[in-house]
């Protein structure tokens, strides 16, 4: 395929797609070509096939469709390839380095030519929420996918799977959607001049945002405004796409992240909005919160957590809000589930909960909410410790909060924090607990696919591993996996050949125990019987606290 040709095939894809309109075909072409630096000898009356008139009103208005829709049933092969054909022409004549970075900021500004304009774009949302929010998400999802901002083939590259444990079935996944960092765009961003617009990945400039080497290229993006608790936010997609319509919901201002009263009261009414969404936010302290403190922002979508699933351990009653039902909740971190019809009544209890949790300690549990000691946590001096994840759902008539208390103390003996993964699962995992493990979904490093693909074929091979320097930081953990199975054992090895899916299965669910061992540790109540009592002797606090 000619660069000339890729470009008749991408006018084509927008066109099936309804990115453009056949009115809009010569103009966009025309962009492109300009951008290519492409001189067609003619341009050939190719219009797209004709579309089936549902999936075309599907398309505009954001309604399920079952025509044979491209983005449903398409995972961006197509897409892929025909990019790929106009970013080899733009690196042979020059255009741009031959680089991941310089590759995703020229495709995206190619693919940003295509996209709708902010304005229409929010139009057909808001045209498309009038029949139902469910249609409203459907049209803005299929979009992102559409436009290319969800690099679908990228994220088909993830491994996905779950694992049986105590606290009920959690979920896995390893990331290899995230392209690796590019030695030679670091080098070059070196010598750039320091940039400060966008402020930060977040911010509503990024939207038509060019990009540059360090920062990506965002022309593809569309927000959609909403407003929350009567301020200014904006509701878009994750281009990572962790789970099902991984979206995110932003602050108009780049504010630090902040849980109060109000972050209770926006999560509660976004469900409202969209009853079939979820959306929770990360803590907002180091450690315990997410890896972007400085802009305030939420995250959620179209999935149901293992969290979400999680049983009942103890029903609770707060004397003064006989409506709401409350429990704690039968999971590896400590979570207090509230549920009622009154969002408002919610909103308050939770904020009475926070309260008392940011003053909060119990030095028998390691919980200080201030600085090291009774002594500076009684006067409130020093560091402050105590903070809460929230999460938000519904369950049709009526609202769940979900608040899982985070502590974020250190010591020299846990020096990334007390109720962190500790130093014997870092070879799982090392990395804060966000929102998304906390509701039971672990992200795990792509180095993981690679270690345990050795890792199995060691234990094929009938290898010690002790001797395999790779896989030195998993030594002791897959000597524990040997001792609950066996049959892997290198003398059993050498006896009967083991089935290599069965052993990955076994890897699999081994690596599923470890996920929610690290969630206990991020627990600050543990699920034993001593850390229960501490955690109803918070409860009692609760009760009695008045502001």
């Amino acid at each position: 395929m000619t660069a000339e040709e890729a470009v008749f095939s991408l006018i084509r894809y927008a066109l099936r797609c309804h990115l453009i309109e056949e009115s809009d075909r010569i103009y966009s072409a025309n962009l492109l070509f300009d951008a290519l630096r492409l001189s067609p000898a003619e341009f050939p009356a190719d219009p797209c096939p004709a579309a089936l008139p549902e999936a075309n009103s599907a398309h505009r208005t954001g309604a399920a469709s079952d025509t044979g829709d491209p983005s449903e049933t398409e995972d961006g092969s197509e897409l892929e390839q025909i990019l790929g054909v106009l970013l080899d022409h733009a690196t042979a004549i020059g255009l741009i380095e031959d680089g991941i970075a310089s590759r995703d900021l020229f495709d995206t500004r190619l693919m940003g030519i295509l996209t709708p304009r902010p304005s229409e774009v929010i139009a057909r949302f808001w045209r498309a929420y009038r029949e139902s929010p469910r249609q409203a998400t459907d049209y803005f999802y299929r979009l992102a996918k559409d436009s290319d901002y969800i690099r679908r083939y990228r994220i088909r590259k993830d491994r996905k799977w779950t694992a049986e444990t105590r606290y009920g079935t959690l979920d896995i996944t390893i990331n290899l959607s995230k392209p690796e960092k590019d030695p030679r765009a670091i080098a070059a961003a070196l010598t750039q001049t320091q940039v400060h617009y966008p402020k930060c990945l977040l911010c509503r400039e990024n939207e038509g945002y060019a990009g540059r080497l360090n920062h990506p290229a965002r022309q593809n993006i569309r927000l959609i405004p909403l407003t929350l608790n009567g301020e200014s936010w904006f509701l878009q997609y994750s281009p990572y796409v962790y789970y099902n319509e991984h979206c995110i919901v932003l602050s108009s201002h780049h504010t630090p992240m902040k849980i109060d009263r109000g972050t209770f009261s926006r999560l509660l009414e976004f469900v409202t909005l969209f009853p079939h969404y979820t959306l929770g936010s990360n803590a907002d302290l180091p450690i315990v919160g997410g890896s972007i403190l400085t802009h305030e922002h939420y995250q959620g979508g179209r999935y149901c957590f293992p969290m979400a699933r999680a049983g009942i351990r103890t029903r609770l009653s707060f004397s003064d809000y006989p409506e709401i039902q409350a429990a704690i909740l039968d999971w590896p971190m400590s979570v207090i589930r509230l549920c009622g019809a009154d969002p408002q009544r919610i909103t308050a209890l939770a904020d009475r909960i926070l309260s008392c949790w940011r003053q909060y300690s119990d030095p028998e549990a390691g919980i200080f909410s201030h600085g090291d000691s009774e002594e500076s946590a009684k006067n409130r001096q020093g560091e402050a410790h105590n903070t809460i994840t929230p999460i938000a759902r519904r369950n049709e008539s009526t609202y769940e909060l979900d608040l899982v208390l985070r502590n974020n103390r250190t010591t020299a003996e846990y020096p990334l924090g007390i109720f962190h993964p500790h130093e014997t699962l870092h070879h799982i995992k090392r990395e804060n607990i966000g929102l998304i493990e906390v509701m039971g979904l672990a992200i795990l490093p792509a180095r993981l696919l690679t270690e345990m693909e050795l890792l199995k074929k060691t234990i094929l091979d009938g290898t010690d591993i002790q001797t395999v320097p790779a896989l030195a930081a998993h030594a002791p953990w897959a000597a524990e996996l040997l001792q609950r199975h066996p049959e892997y054992r290198p003398e059993a090895i050498s006896r009967a050949p083991a089935n290599p899916a069965v052993l990955s299965h076994v890897i699999r669910q081994e690596i599923g125990l470890v996920f929610s061992e690290v969630l206990e540790h991020a627990g600050v109540f543990k699920a034993d019987a001593a850390g229960q009592q501490q955690f109803l002797r918070f409860i009692d606090q609760i009760n009695q606290y008045r502001s």
